[in-house]
């Protein structure tokens, strides 16, 4: 059963290619969501096939999952995959006659696990409260991008 697609976009002054530099820039993105605390890549250069621990938190609850870069094209598209529950999270550049507009999404495609499944039920409020509040975690993020693109 596929999960339905997570969106927000937000519209900077700032260009492609400096938004880049910030979405592409994967471990830093405790700085920007609220869920994502901290996000440790492990080899050397990031691109496609990088893989990660991240240490996710809300509230008190605290815990890690693991992404691998499944796409990584500049000034375009940076996605991951979540393998501990089958999401892909990505950042989608496009020109505007101003600067950038920004899309981060969330697809799972092929469904979440079970596991996933049953964590957001019992212990992470239920579907619909989660995803709402991804789509809040969401919002706030591209707003701290924007704002970082545009110092």
């Amino acid at each position: 059963m596929s999960s339905p697609k997570l969106e927000a976009t937000i519209e900077t002054t700032a260009p492609p290619a400096k938004v880049w530099q910030i979405v592409s820039d994967l471990p830093r993105m405790g700085e920007w969501s609220p869920q994502c605390r901290k996000s440790f890549f492990l080899g050397g250069e990031i691109g496609e096939g990088s893989l990660a621990i991240n240490i996710n938190r809300k509230g008190f609850l605290v815990w890690p999952t693991r992404s691998r870069v499944v796409t990584f094209t500049p000034n375009e598209k940076v996605a991951f995959k979540v393998l501990d529950n089958n999401t892909v999270w990505s950042y989608t550049l496009e020109p505007t006659q101003t600067g950038t507009r920004i899309i981060e999404r969330r697809e799972a495609p092929k469904g979440t696990t079970k596991v996933s499944q049953f964590l957001v039920k019992t212990v992470l409020g239920g579907n619909d409260d989660f995803e709402k509040e991804l789509i809040e975690g969401m919002n706030l993020t591209l707003e701290r991008i924007k704002a970082e693109a545009e110092k």
